[in-house]
């Protein structure tokens, strides 16, 4: 291409409005189901209710169903409020979805050190269960009583992929990772003590992790992990499918 070519491909490409849809305060990305495979996902921390309002609406009313994590109490009661029945509210992720959510497929696995790690396991598993995937939950095996992992291990390794969510320490993913051959994704959370530092000393024991096949996501990230894990049991999913379509 000429540099004029390219440069008026450029501008037409950042100003046509085909592909969004603008609501005033926010922007949706209404093509990212034809790109992605799944459609956008809200991030509701800092939208005002009625922001909250309009967004899902909209994204329930394009591709039919909508995902947000982090959404207060007020956010959630005036998506009830206002979307009625198709709205499922889950107070301790602080999550919500709207609408039908697609047949179960796979098997993703969510793992948490203790119970006080269970709102972000609980956003990890309800994200996976969104795009898609059969999840199992199994809370409450951390490394502080490790005969608790270990009695869990056969149900861990038959998972498509994992997520093992931790404070503290964060020493439940290297374990996890030892005892499996499958995709591990760490989530590392804001559960501790003073020296926990808030999560940094989780995430830097699981970024130092000597078991192979770790992936770390972010502080408190489970819509992060349980995004991957959904599209890694995808992936799967299908080649297992593949492969029984060619199989005489």
């Amino acid at each position: 291409m000429t540099p004029q070519a390219a440069a008026e491909a450029v501008l037409s490409s950042t100003t046509e409005p085909s592909g969004q849809l603008d609501l005033g305060h926010s922007r949706l990305d209404t093509d990212r189901p034809e790109r992605c495979g799944h459609p956008e996902v809200v991030y509701g921390a800092g939208k005002s209710p009625q922001e909250l309002v309009d967004v899902d609406r909209a994204l329930h009313e394009a591709p039919g169903r909508v995902h947000a994590t982090r959404v207060a109490p007020a956010g959630r009661a005036a998506l009830q409020r206002e979307l009625g029945d198709v709205v499922r509210s889950d107070e301790r992720s602080a999550t919500v979805v709207a609408g039908d959510l697609p047949d179960g497929t796979g098997d993703v696995t969510v793992v948490s050190a203790g119970t006080s790690d269970g709102a972000v396991a609980r956003e990890a598993a309800i994200t996976a269960r969104f795009l898609g995937a059969r999840t199992t939950e199994i809370p409450d095996v951390g490394v502080a009583g490790i005969h608790r992992i270990l009695s869990q291990a056969p149900r861990i390794r038959a998972a498509n992929a994992i997520v093992v969510v931790a404070g503290m320490e964060g020493a439940l993913p290297s374990v996890v990772g030892g005892l499996v051959d499958k995709p591990v994704i760490a989530v590392p959370t804001s559960v501790g003590y003073g020296a926990a530092f808030g999560g940094i000393a989780a995430l830097l024991g699981m970024l130092n992790s000597c078991a192979s096949g770790v992936t770390v996501v972010n502080i408190d990230n489970g819509f992060g992990a349980g995004f991957a894990a959904a599209q890694i049991n995808r992936e799967i999913v299908r080649a297992a499918e593949a492969a029984r379509a060619t199989t005489p």
